[in-house]
């Protein structure tokens, strides 16, 4: 039987709106004892049905919506049904990639489920108690639409530690039953980049700039540009291909910074427009500074520094310290393309923190483009948390 969760009074009015997180304080009282991830009955203080939730009894978040719609059964057909219409919106766009974000959790419906295609491979990332429980519908789900992948886990986050899940590394279904390789070449935009899905970063790569990775190429012929933060050099190898005379990788990874080079070889550019520094991308910038060194263009795209609400303030400092010192290396007229993906840094408060960078440098800049997630990293109008990717070209 179902268990039902009973709301404060008043406590509804997110979920009215089909917001899919219930907290731990807005909860009166459960009826029933659900295990961790079993889908309870969410009521208002009233009685009014709300929704159907996985139960996470570990962490803040302690329901997230599955569906809004009573006639829904939770199982294997309904992840089945959700999987297929996030396929379907990702069919319908112009990506130009064999790489891309397949299931966008909430912003799909699927509250702690990320699933990324990397060309014949599905990496997966089960973060919630919900997505625990329900693994193996998942990868039935993925094998029926996707017959000719592969599928791997990636639940490595340490968010699986606030729903009291232990990290997963695992292959789930191999074509092969082998490990995927160590690296594994796709194609975006007309370039060749190698992914390590094993153990790169999120999934492996950074699929939610490829629009943005693009973008900034218009601004990098003729021009010397430091990508800042670069991990495997993706933003560089962007510019090295539309013709920047300079590439500067700055990044602390070695790893990282092998795979950049071995980028820039595999698609046949000059050796010489390529230089890895491995340095602390906060030291190098003080030392670009005190040396003299300037550059034309300079992307910073630096990992999320917001990870609560309690540390927003400190987490505005670094982003201004990173732009204040990349503005005072920028050659008069040049462009400073730099982002934040903290989710919890909203758009208007980056742009104050870059502005205010820019006044402590004293040389303000103008706003010339906006740059955001790619469209296969969508933006759910009743999820505002969905947009977290944010960034501005500025030149002065």
């Amino acid at each position: 039987m179902v268990a039902t969760v009973h709301l404060y009074e008043g406590k509804e009015k997110s979920l009215k709106r089909l917001h899919p997180w219930i907290f731990s304080g807005a909860i009166a009282r459960v009826k029933g004892q659900p295990e961790s991830g079993a889908t309870v009955s969410i009521h208002a203080h009233n009685g009014d049905w709300l929704g159907y939730a996985a139960w996470s009894p570990k962490s803040q978040i302690r329901a997230r919506v599955w569906s809004f719609n009573q006639g829904d059964s939770i199982d294997a057909e309904f992840f089945l049904q959700r999987i297929a219409a996030a396929k379907a919106l990702r069919d319908g766009l112009e990506l130009r990639s064999n790489a891309y974000r397949l299931v966008a959790a909430e912003a799909d419906q699927l509250p702690g489920i990320t699933i990324d295609k990397y060309d014949n491979w599905l990496v997966c990332q089960l973060l919630s108690a919900g997505a625990e429980l329900w693994r193996d519908a998942i990868v039935n789900a993925l094998r029926a639409l996707f017959p000719e992948c592969s599928i791997y886990e990636r639940s490595d986050v340490d968010v699986r530690q606030k729903e009291g899940l232990p990290t997963v590394t695992q292959v789930l279904y191999s074509q092969s039953g082998e490990a995927p390789p160590t690296t594994l070449w796709i194609e975006e935009n007309g370039l060749q980049l190698g992914v390590d899905i094993q153990a790169g970063h999120k999934t492996g790569y950074y699929l939610d700039q490829r629009d943005s990775r693009l973008a900034m190429q218009k601004y990098a012929p003729g021009k010397r540009v430091l990508n800042a933060f670069s991990y495997t050099g993706g933003f560089g190898l962007y510019a090295a291909a539309a013709g920047a005379t300079e590439v500067v990788n700055l990044d602390v990874s070695a790893p990282a910074l092998a795979q950049a080079a071995a980028n820039h070889e595999r698609n046949q550019l000059p050796p010489e427009q390529l230089q890895n520094l491995q340095l602390d991308v906060f030291e190098a910038l003080r030392k670009f500074h005190q040396s003299g060194e300037r550059f034309d263009v300079i992307v910073l795209d630096p990992p999320k520094f917001v990870d609560n609400k309690a540390n927003l303030n400190s987490a505005c400092r670094g982003y201004k310290d990173i732009n204040r010192l990349a503005t005072m290396i920028l050659k008069p007229g040049g462009t400073l393309i730099t982002f934040s993906c903290s989710g919890l840094l909203p758009v208007d408060l980056f742009q104050k923190v870059v502005a205010d960078a820019a006044l402590d440098a004293k040389r303000p800049l103008h706003i010339i483009e906006r740059l955001f997630q790619g469209a296969d990293h969508p933006v759910r109008t009743n999820f505002p948390e969905s947009l977290y990717l944010k960034g501005f070209v500025l030149r002065g």
